[in-house]
């Protein structure tokens, strides 16, 4: 009996060879990887016809450079011209003051359930709190807003109160993607850490924070992406202003989902229809330039073993 055949299981006294596959196996597994693929098609279909829409009705004005730099101020539906600079600055703006929020309370508050809450009952009440606030809708976390910001100390509805709200929706997709991350990462580089002598909170610090990097990067652009698109805060929290404000303290602000929202009900008027689908492209723009500078981030600021 030849090597090969003395590494094969016997079953009496008969050589098995269990390295290829039989007719029904292999028929299994090409229908399974057609549903797989046929289902891979089904699902991209609908991404690539809005992308195809969007794209072919919006990137007319995307491409005057007036559309970047000046505002809507004194452009009535029925007339063309205008830009969406004030749009696009308020939607950044708003944005950014939420990140600035959000984010470091979204990490530690990972960091607290990964590295130190493990069994307790306050991370289990935390737990719980941050799966309520998955499932809440934005006009929800609008209203909380607008009842303690307006109604109860009585401030005038600006775009830090639509931030305010947004932190509500961005801050369980952040904290739940970098919790995930901070799991993934080996408990042998802790252990190893440890070893050397080296306290907890550096060694958070400075390995496992490090080493999960790139995945806290995208969860952070997966909630501004959840929250940049959003219109029930703006619509409640703050008006919808045709000038340029920078100032998220005072006064109406515009934002892409309320330029988009202040002209669809013309949608018949060419001009009208134009800035409503360039407004959209623009905001996708700007969310995939986002997630490639977080990419950029994530790949240039990783732990890189020698």
């Amino acid at each position: 009996m030849s090597v090969v055949a003395e590494n094969k299981p016997a079953y009496d006294g008969k050589v098995l060879d269990l390295t290829g596959k039989s007719g029904a196996r292999a028929f299994k597994n090409t229908l399974a990887s057609v549903l797989i693929v046929l289902a891979f098609l089904i699902a991209l279909i609908p991404l690539l016809w809005i992308l195809f829409t969007v794209v072919s009705k919006g990137y007319h004005l995307l491409l005057n450079a007036d559309w970047w730099s000046q505002s809507q101020r004194g452009i009535t539906v029925r007339r063309a011209g205008g830009g969406a600079y004030h749009a696009i600055m308020g939607t950044l703006i708003m944005a950014l003051i939420t990140a600035v929020i959000a984010v470091p309370i979204a990490v530690l508050g990972a960091v607290y359930l990964v590295e130190y809450g493990k069994g307790t009952r306050a991370a289990k009440v935390v737990s719980f709190m941050i799966d309520i606030l998955t499932g809440v809708p934005s006009i929800v976390a609008a209203l909380f807003i607008y009842a303690i910001w307006i109604t109860v100390f009585g401030f005038n509805r600006v775009g830090f109160a639509v931030s305010l709200s947004l932190v509500l929706l961005m801050l369980p997709v952040v904290l739940r993607s970098t919790e995930e991350m901070l799991k993934l990462v080996p408990d042998e580089l802790r252990e190893a850490s440890y070893a050397l002598g080296v306290p907890k909170w550096k060694t958070i610090l400075k390995v496992v924070v490090p080493t999960a990097f790139g995945g806290i990067v995208t969860g952070v652009m997966l909630g501004l992406a959840r929250v940049m698109g959003e219109t029930a805060p703006l619509l409640i929290l703050v008006g919808y202003s045709k000038n340029i404000n920078l100032n998220p303290f005072n006064g109406f602000m515009g934002a892409l989902p309320t330029m988009i929202n202040q002209d669809r009900t013309e949608l018949a008027l060419p001009n009208a229809e134009a800035r409503v689908w360039a407004a959209a492209l623009t905001l996708i723009l700007l969310i995939l330039v986002l997630n490639l500078l977080a990419r950029l981030i994530a790949r240039f600021s990783a732990v890189k073993s020698k």
